[in-house]
């Protein structure tokens, strides 16, 4: 197929809007960063110090969640346009499912790690103030809502690179303007 039929990152309403590309990008570094703080405090959850690192992953995870509450409806509001006609079926396809479960992954993520931290000794921190508890601790439950914390990390690490690698496809392989679409005019 020929490129010019692909190439509509100048045409209106192609182009995320600027609030869009702002919260993707952001939430992009913010999430990446506490997935690596995720799992170095995991490594040193027993030593000295340690607190600070729970502290920060906790006070950005809250920060996180309300980012991607505004992004959501954001997106509710302001529907980008479709992807190109002439994109095979299956891409469009894989392209929503990725898209929809990165969203309830970047959804169920803070939840689950506020829904631990609110079972646990500690508690909810929001850069060194503690949140009044709204329930009593408890190992056995702080744990599981962990360990489920846990297991969506891992399916949202498996989102990332799929959309990152669907991304560089369009960007170095295809050259098709849809990676454009999501980044800074």
């Amino acid at each position: 197929m020929p490129k010019h039929e692909l190439n509509l990152a100048n045409a209106s309403g192609w182009h995320y809007a600027k609030p869009a590309v702002l919260l993707h990008w952001i939430l992009a570094a913010l999430i990446a960063s506490l997935l690596g703080i995720g799992w170095y405090m995991m490594s040193v959850e027993d030593q000295p110090g340690s607190d600070w690192y729970f502290g920060i992953h906790k006070s950005f995870g809250i920060i996180v969640f309300g980012l991607v509450m505004l992004r959501i409806l954001w997106r509710a509001r302001h529907r980008p346009a479709p992807l190109p006609t002439a994109l095979p079926r299956w891409q469009v396809g894989l392209s929503s499912a990725t898209e929809w479960g990165l969203y309830v992954c970047m959804v169920l993520m803070p939840v689950l790690g506020f829904l631990g931290a609110s079972y646990s000794k500690s508690g909810v921190v929001f850069f060194g103030a503690t949140l009044p508890p709204w329930t009593l601790p408890n190992h056995d439950t702080a744990e599981l809502f962990f360990g489920l914390h846990s297991a969506v990390a891992w399916v949202l690490v498996a989102l990332i690179c799929l959309h990152a690698a669907g991304a560089l496809k369009h960007l170095l392989i295809d050259k098709d303007e849809v990676f454009q679409r999501m980044w800074f005019k």
